[in-house]
């Protein structure tokens, strides 16, 4: 297994593929920019408006679909035939393409245009997506592949936080999300930006030392374990628990977040305005534990890592406060939450870098800060529920390095079963909607305590299925417990 430890991270094609990562975290933010002013300008009722979000999160899976169901019609695995260099690139054109329809959408007036716009966008990203994530852990040792994974997060992370400031001073002209005053021409121009940058990204990529295909994705799982041979990815136990595990994890990452402003509105008695700081700060925890959590991809002295681990987070968190001053928000209500940041540093020194314990650690302390949140009020309960951020962070990568452990040749093909999971974003959130309507907004959280339970069962599960085929996680131990 540490054979590949001699290989080195090539930052000369990481650096590139990150940047795909960057405009994922930035549209998907920038998403909840465009509810308010499409609700105004197409006179939508609440539930409408949110056809931005389901366009864009069903996007993934029916993109995910459609390269399955190529992938069966040619017999082969398209990403193997054309390259993982030429599928980043497709992707980032698809993508681009439905920017374009922003241009006639806005000048129509058309509601049903621009949805179609940000689903061809999120059918690009699906895309992406499938290769990005195995690319990820591919351009370096095996070893630290979900510490890289971490770290593409992190950079994903920094565009949700930036993208909805930019957007709606792009928009609006101030980053305030209070003036939603804006007519549906100021659209046009930063989507036809956005898709500009997509065409330079992959213009880019094309010229970049990113691998066409990768050499491990061809080999037979069958040589590997005797008398096994597995015929589809469906066939790993550890793949189809993870499909449900990244279901629920999206879920409930996204559904903490989209029934905060409801519980602070209705619960809490906050005026609209004030609310987009802690929705920022709920997206601006996961880029504080993504920092934290990618600190073991770098090629550093253990006492470096030490001291590094206390610094990326803050520093992440440093680029929150910067971030909120910039837009005049007032921060001394944030001060106090570089304290749960602490437990947070903690939590990820105890998981010693194996993303089985790790995923068992942090889920865990998800269900503790969001029962906190459940039985408290007030801004402890705010600070509780945001802090679901920190432990959310770092679980998509643990998640998507343990479910596509041991697939050899069928990697790609779990990947895409992987990304199509990502629909439990819309889902969750919908049902959790849907509980807050039958009972109230604070209760309706329970469904967050049930996605990280089971996240606590498949980490205990999926360590038990590895060990049966033969896969130890801890050969990182010894790595970092010095």
């Amino acid at each position: 297994m540490s054979t590949n430890y001699s290989k080195k991270t090539n930052w000369g094609q990481f650096v590139p593929l990150v940047t795909v990562f960057f405009f994922w975290g930035f549209v998907a933010a920038s998403n909840d920019i465009l509810i308010p002013v499409f609700k105004k300008a197409f006179n939508l009722s609440q539930s409408q408006s949110q056809l931005v979000s389901v366009a864009f999160y069903v996007a993934y899976t029916v993109g995910s679909l459609i390269y399955m169901f190529i992938s069966k019609a040619i017999k082969q695995d398209v990403i193997n035939k054309i390259g993982y260099k030429n599928g980043l690139i497709v992707g980032l054109l698809i993508s681009a393409a439905g920017t374009l329809l922003f241009y006639p959408a806005a000048n129509m007036g058309s509601f049903a245009l621009m949805i179609s716009g940000l689903f061809i966008v999120g059918l690009g990203f699906s895309l992406q997506q499938i290769v990005a994530n195995p690319l990820a852990i591919e351009v370096g040792p095996t070893e630290t592949g979900s510490q890289r994974l971490t770290m593409a997060g992190g950079i994903n992370n920094f565009g949700t936080t930036i993208g909805p400031l930019i957007v709606s001073f792009a928009i609006f002209g101030s980053a305030s999300a209070a003036n939603t005053e804006a007519s549906i021409e100021s659209v046009k121009v930063p989507y036809l930006i956005l898709g500009a940058a997509f065409v330079l990204v992959a213009i880019l990529l094309k010229f970049s030392s990113l691998p066409k295909v990768t050499p491990t994705i061809t080999e037979d799982t069958e040589d590997a374990v005797p008398g096994e041979h597995r015929t589809s990815a469906l066939k790993y136990p550890q793949l189809v628990l993870g499909m449900i595990a990244i279901f629920v994890y999206v879920g409930v990452e996204v559904s903490t977040a989209s029934n905060l402003p409801a519980y602070m509105e209705k619960s809490l008695g906050f005026s609209t305005k004030d609310i987009a700081p802690y929705v920022s700060l709920y997206w601006a925890s996961l880029m504080i534990g993504r920092w934290t959590g990618a600190v073991d991809a770098f090629d550093i002295t253990a006492g470096f890592k030490k001291i590094l681990r206390f610094l990326a987070p803050y520093l992440a968190f440093g680029v929150f406060l910067a971030v909120n001053a910039i837009a005049k928000h007032d921060l001394s209500h944030f001060y106090v939450y570089s304290l749960i940041i602490l437990v947070m540093i903690a939590c990820d020194i105890l998981s010693k870098g194996n993303p089985a314990r790790m995923l068992l650690i942090f889920s865990s302390m998800g269900i503790i800060a969001i029962a906190i949140g459940m039985m408290t009020s007030g801004m402890t309960s705010v600070y509780a529920f945001t802090s679901v951020g920190l432990f959310c962070s770092t679980l998509w990568p643990c998640i998507f390095a343990l479910a596509i452990n041991g697939l050899g040749k069928h990697t790609n093909q779990g990947s895409g079963y992987l990304i199509m999971m990502i629909m439990g974003g819309g889902i969750i959130s919908w049902i959790q909607g849907m509980l807050a309507d039958m009972t109230n907004i604070h209760f309706s959280y329970i469904v967050g305590i049930l996605c990280f339970a089971y996240l606590v069962f498949y980490a205990v599960r999926v360590t038990k299925i590895l060990k049966a085929q033969g896969i130890e996680l801890d050969h990182l131990k010894s790595e970092s417990a010095h």
